[in-house]
């Protein structure tokens, strides 16, 4: 199914070509059966694969990845011997968990509500965003509601979005030093379809594609579901290394580059103005399309918030880049409205391939969110002093909590990247959601399998005395007398 959601289908089995499309592109060059087996495992406990989902035949999974039949019996074998799968004679191979396991990825995004084993409220930590602004979504309803019937009365197929929303988005973005014009803005339901029809407009199996490392684990599914070859922009928490992605440009020369320069999810850093135009022209100067992913650009909590990126460069200069956005994390991700930015030539290509999808978009969410981003200047430095209040009630408890833990204090965006010291970030992730508390391992941040070990991405988007239980439990959890295995001091997973 779509990236970044549980694969489960009526008949409860998964396909090769399905499952092959989740495989990391390193394991699809080389599957070798230890690292067949690891990244299903990964699938399994990231909640990408559901749970009791029956996996396809050997022979029908070694054609989908190109590899022998043997090698995936090897795999099989392993996901047997340690409690990832279960066979069944002529009845097939299903996913299961080891006793005491639990998958940490994609199923937190209804962790909220879950309960750890002792039967405590569960603590989601997952999830980089707040819920909505009290009363700012309950008077944009009220403003849409009379509004809505005059649109009722028409067919409601807008593919391109509410006129009056794309000229308002349109004039954000002239005010933030980007002149654009409404046929350059299609509205989607939010910015992972947004990324993802770009990637379906621009991309083919097999191209080469760059990206920061780590990234969003979001965007990085949906590269992974469109096949391509993924090369990497190192981002430290002193920053991007522009010099060593200037020279992967130039050497690998790839389709597109999706980047993140306005504090960085997850690392919460930010690209300095000349970081910005180097990238500008290195993407230009190899034809390379440049992917600006703004979700989080208002969210500057220390700092201007930063114009965009497009804006900086030289008249006629950014014909290749396309930007997106979206409102979940400066209002609400349970309204489902983001853009593109493009070339009008473009947007009307993009709205092509979204119609193939879904033709359009809803437009009781369009609506309500008209006034939400025309009164967005109004009400966003609350949420952001709301934000600072929350960010320092997590380094505090943190401090109070996991003194041996560090992390450099980020200028904006939602979360701090944490460094635990040893590489334990899958198995704290484990051991914490039996305590009822949801996080996102370092790994699923990465470009390369098992790296980022050693971090955990914690939001500041709970309430203080949430956010306080969670870091104790986290605590709990790492500092239990059991050592947690180490994901550096195992070559894979199974002996």
């Amino acid at each position: 199914m779509a990236n970044g959601r549980v694969v489960q289908t009526a008949d409860r089995t998964i396909g090769s070509r399905q499952l092959a499309a989740l495989l990391p592109a390193e394991v699809l060059a080389r599957p070798g059966y230890r690292a067949l087996a690891d990244a299903v495992r990964t699938l399994i406990l990231d909640g990408r694969v559901a749970l009791h989902v029956r996996l396809p035949a050997e022979r029908e999974l070694a054609e989908a990845v190109g590899a022998s039949r043997a090698t995936v019996t090897g795999a099989y074998d392993l996901l047997r011997e340690s409690g990832y799968v279960r066979s069944r004679r002529g009845s097939g191979t299903w996913t299961e968990l080891p006793d005491g396991h639990r998958p940490v990825g994609a199923h937190t995004l209804v962790g909220a509500g879950g309960y750890s084993a002792d039967g405590e409220p569960g603590i989601d930590l997952a999830i980089a965003a707040m819920g909505a602004p009290e009363g700012s979504l309950a008077d944009a309803v009220a403003w849409a509601a009379p509004r809505l019937p005059e649109l009722a009365r028409s067919p409601g197929y807008h593919p391109f979005g509410l006129p009056d929303l794309r000229t308002a988005i349109a004039e954000r973005f002239t005010r933030r030093g980007l002149a654009t014009r409404p046929e350059q803005i299609l509205v989607t339901a939010g910015a992972q379809q947004a990324f993802a029809l770009v990637v379906s407009l621009l991309c083919r199996p097999g191209d080469r594609v760059m990206t920061e490392n780590p990234t969003y684990a979001n965007a990085l599914d949906a590269l992974r579901h469109a096949r391509l070859r993924t090369g990497s922009i190192a981002v430290s928490d002193a920053g991007w290394d522009l010099e060593i992605a200037e020279s992967s440009l130039r050497q690998t020369v790839p389709r597109l580059a999706y980047v993140i320069p306005d504090f960085h999810n997850p690392t919460g850093v930010l690209m300095p103005d000349e970081q910005r135009l180097r990238l500008l022209a290195a993407t230009r100067r190899t034809g390379t399309w440049l992917v600006v992913d703004e979700t989080i650009a208002d969210i500057a909590l220390d700092v201007p918030a930063p114009a965009p990126t497009a804006s900086l460069a030289p008249r006629g200069g950014a014909d290749h880049v396309v930007t997106i956005g979206s409102l979940s994390k400066t209002h609400w991700g349970g309204l489902r409205v983001g853009w593109i930015r493009a070339t009008a030539k473009m947007i009307t290509e993009l709205t092509a391939v979204r119609v193939a999808n879904d033709m359009t978009g809803s437009v009781l969410d369009q609506l309500v969110a008209l006034p939400l981003l025309e009164g967005l200047e109004r009400s966003l430095p609350g949420r952001l002093e709301q934000l600072r209040e929350q960010r320092a009630a997590l380094v505090a408890s943190l401090e109070r909590h996991t003194p041996e833990w560090s992390w450099q204090l980020p200028p904006g965006g939602l979360s701090l990247w944490v460094d635990l010291g040893e590489p334990v970030s899958s198995a704290l992730s484990e051991r914490a959601a039996e305590a009822g508390v949801y996080i996102g391992r370092g790994a699923r941040f990465g470009v390369d399998p098992g790296t980022f070990e050693h971090r955990l991405r914690i939001p500041y988007t709970l309430p203080a005395d949430r956010l306080d239980e969670g870091v104790r439990r986290l605590a709990a959890a790492f500092h239990d007398g059991v050592p947690l295995p180490s994901a550096v001091e195992r070559p894979y997973w199974v002996a």
